[in-house]
């Protein structure tokens, strides 16, 4: 058992980097078109619709850029984990109500199960892989 993780095992994947980039563009659209986010937010959140949207922007910007890095990876894992339950119900909220999002009904709730697909990716995204057991 190595003391020191590799410089191999240091480095992000190309899917940890493809994830970091979802993450961080999806982020970075939280700040640029605050107002779509704002509109997917659901009444009973106990925040500002655009704080709610600012708060999650950032923590999607902070946990994508904590995946390309070995050290912050695993807190960055649980962040996201913790940033994609917590915006689960919005998704639901809009899956319920298409008319208000002008989207089809059919595609928001054939991307709920992506959920789940996608918190699987950070789960092994952000393991350590220097401890196989991570």
């Amino acid at each position: 058992m190595p003391d020191q993780p590799t410089r191999e095992l240091q480095r992000p994947t190309p899917g940890v980097l493809l994830l970091s980039a979802l993450f961080v563009g999806a982020g970075a659209l939280h700040f640029v078109t605050p107002r779509v986010f704002d509109s997917i937010v659901p009444g009973w959140v106990p925040l500002p619709a655009r704080s709610a949207t600012l708060l999650s922007g950032a923590a999607e910007l902070l946990g994508g850029l904590g995946l390309l890095h070995p050290a912050t990876r695993p807190a960055a894992r649980w962040g996201l984990l913790a940033l994609l339950l917590a915006v689960l119900p919005a998704n639901v909220n809009m899956a319920q109500h298409p008319q208000q999002f002008g989207l089809p009904g059919w595609a928001l709730w054939a991307r709920l199960p992506l959920q789940p697909l996608l918190m699987w990716a950070v789960w092994r995204a952000g393991r350590d892989r220097a401890f196989p057991h991570g």
